[in-house]
């Protein structure tokens, strides 16, 4: 008889929000500014614009978010089960790009 499957962070599919998620992997300083950022609809989830900081996100993911003036392309290896030091938080995306956004014409 197998072992049951140690338990994922996230929901019982395997899935957490995205606001949670950008916190947790310390790409925003706050939950609430993750939110924010999403409802400005600044965020993309495997190429689908998100507007819903409950849009759930799972491993296999890709994120793109404008971050730290840049925009950032994120895959999503694991889930994070706490918001921990930056170098653990980094074992769970992998960087699949950083685009510098272009400066803004004043």
């Amino acid at each position: 008889m197998n072992a049951p499957a140690a338990p994922t962070p996230g929901d019982a599919d395997g899935k957490m929000r995205i606001d949670k998620v950008l916190w947790m992997l310390r790409l925003t300083k706050t939950r609430s500014a993750a939110q924010a950022q999403i409802q400005r609809g600044h965020a993309r989830v495997n190429g689908r614009r998100v507007l819903r900081p409950a849009q759930a996100v799972g491993v296999g993911d890709i994120l793109v978010c404008p971050l730290a003036g840049a925009v950032r392309v994120l895959e999503i290896t694991q889930l994070p089960v706490r918001r921990g030091p930056p170098a653990e938080a980094r074992l769970h995306y992998r960087e699949l790009a950083i685009d510098p956004q272009p400066a803004s014409d004043a």
